[in-house]
């Protein structure tokens, strides 16, 4: 029993920006509008996609399904973000930490395969446009987003498993604002090489190979546009690939950017790096699934002329 009080924590304190309470104002204020932005923008995405028809495509089904992931993705960890600058509350039971673990790596997780699953759909488009009914039936596009979220809620659960297996002997301070599965495994008291294994399993998985499929995709979709001889059909078919390549372009450039830094050597200066390590971390986090809306509104004009059309049949109702 005193074994298992020694390596079991109750609850766990987020760090955050303890240090910081300037910081804390500031970045309050600017991730409350960020998420209310997020919240609103891809609400409207999703009400136009499933009540316009012009837009039961797979296309904006797909899109629909990402902007139902952002609006999970960032409620799985902003709000309780922002009530730790509030309230100064920053604990969190262990169970509640893995809950978030769980809905934060499902849903970036369901992301990355989601958007190779888009790419597939322009490459459908372009590249065979005659046959493209026929390929991405019903059935198929909802086959290949349900593959994503159960891939993803998969991959999840192994991962949060095996990282809150592990014993804390009573270390329970994350340096972060959520339960980040790496800031976690960092106050493990045993070997983690298992869980090395499987993130790295997972990355290539997840990571990785969606990437490839995104990029091969868009080297047949750029030839297959290069021989268009019509200048309409191409400039046609560059804006159908516009808003999800810039997407993808965020997305993983996010990831990049706070993944694969170099680290500090001298401890003054991996405190700063560690600070704005996790602003950059909030703040990014919560910048793509902000963005994902307004580049699919302003890009796409389909889009726009839907949302003209909610609004006006609702203001004439």
């Amino acid at each position: 029993m005193d074994k298992y009080n020694q390596t079991f924590v109750p609850e766990f304190l987020l760090l955050g920006l303890s240090g910081h309470p300037k910081l804390e104002i500031i970045y309050f204020a600017l991730i409350l509008v960020m998420y209310l932005v997020i919240v609103l923008g891809n609400s409207v995405l999703i009400i136009a996609s499933i009540f316009d028809v012009r837009l039961h495509t797979p296309m904006y089904f797909f899109l629909g399904n990402l902007s139902f992931l952002d609006i999970c993705y960032t409620s799985a960890s902003i709000p309780s973000t922002l009530i730790t600058f509030i309230s100064k509350k920053r604990s969190i039971s262990f169970y509640g930490c893995a809950v978030q673990m769980f809905l934060v790596f499902a849903m970036g997780s369901t992301e990355c395969f989601l958007l190779g699953m888009m790419a597939l759909d322009r490459y459908v488009a372009i590249c065979n446009p005659l046959r493209y009914s026929i390929i991405m039936s019903k059935v198929v596009y909802v086959l290949m987003a349900s593959i994503s979220w159960f891939s993803g809620g998969i991959n999840s659960i192994v991962q949060t498993a095996l990282a809150m297996r592990l014993p804390f002997c009573g270390n329970n301070v994350i340096n972060h604002f959520a339960c980040e599965i790496l800031a976690v495994l960092k106050l493990a008291c045993a070997d983690i090489s298992l869980n090395v294994i499987t993130m790295l399993v997972s990355n290539i998985a997840f990571l990785v190979l969606p990437l490839m499929v995104i990029f091969f995709s868009y080297v047949f979709i750029l030839y297959t546009i290069l021989r268009m001889k019509s200048a309409t059909g191409r400039r046609k078919a560059f804006s159908t690939c516009s808003s999800h390549l810039t997407v993808v372009i965020i997305f993983y450039g996010t990831i990049f950017f706070m993944y694969a830094k170099p680290m500090s050597q001298d401890q003054p200066a991996e405190e700063k790096f560690q600070t704005l390590d996790k602003l950059m971390s909030l703040f990014y986090g919560a910048m793509t699934p902000m963005l994902n809306p307004i580049i699919y509104s302003l890009r796409n004009k389909d889009v726009k002329e839907a949302v003209k059309y909610l609004l006006t049949c609702k203001s004439i109702q």
